[in-house]
């Protein structure tokens, strides 16, 4: 089968109705480790997970709260932390 056999096949036929569905916003489950941070850290919508020395060096002793040994920080505070620790990470 061909590439133009296989895109008809997948190609709406004229007469079918399309369903249109609206995408619906995702809901988080895991709330972000940051205490000022209102966000979900959810693998699915970019979260990360940092050491908790990580996490100290960026928003002191008292700023996050742990789970597991680990801080899960949303998709914003993972930019901050990650912008913070540039400079750290120099490889020359």
């Amino acid at each position: 089968m061909g590439f133009k056999a296989n895109a008809r096949k997948h190609q709406k036929k004229s007469g079918e109705e399309s369903k249109k569905t609206s995408p619906k916003a995702k809901e988080g489950v895991l709330s972000c480790g940051i205490k000022s941070c209102d966000g979900f850290a959810d693998k699915n919508m970019g979260g990360r997970s940092l050491s908790i020395d990580n996490a100290v060096e960026t928003w002191g002793d008292s700023g996050y709260t742990e789970r597991k040994g680990r801080v899960r920080v949303c998709k914003p505070c993972y930019k901050v932390w990650k912008k913070d620790n540039k400079s750290d990470m120099d490889p020359y």
